[in-house]
């Protein structure tokens, strides 16, 4: 994936600005209201459900022995959450150049 450009919260920003007709101030502002929503339905432990793009959701993983791979040595892996992301068929689809089908 290398000379590949990363979509910034300022593009996300910009392109609301150009394609909704808000102010850029409204646009970025609005762009921190969804990622924050995101972000606090995601806290809570709630998963959250973007038709047509994939589902946000927080796993918890529990506690496991793990190997340091230099020397062998086993050590705990402590209890934690861990952040995973299921794109829709839709999604999918447009990534591979398929026809898409219907909507989630």
């Amino acid at each position: 994936m290398s000379g590949m450009n990363t979509v910034t919260r300022a593009q996300l920003a910009e392109a609301i600005y150009a394609n909704v007709g808000l102010s850029r101030n409204e646009s970025a502002a609005l762009l921190e209201t969804v990622l924050e929503r995101i972000s606090a339905a995601l806290e809570s432990g709630e998963p959250v459900k973007i038709s047509a793009f994939g589902t946000f959701l927080v796993r918890q993983k529990g506690q496991r022995v793990g190997r340091n791979p230099k020397t062998g040595v086993e050590v705990p892996i402590l209890p934690r959450k861990v952040l995973s992301f299921r794109p829709s068929q839709v999604l999918k689809a447009r990534i591979n150049n398929e026809p898409v089908g219907a909507e989630e």
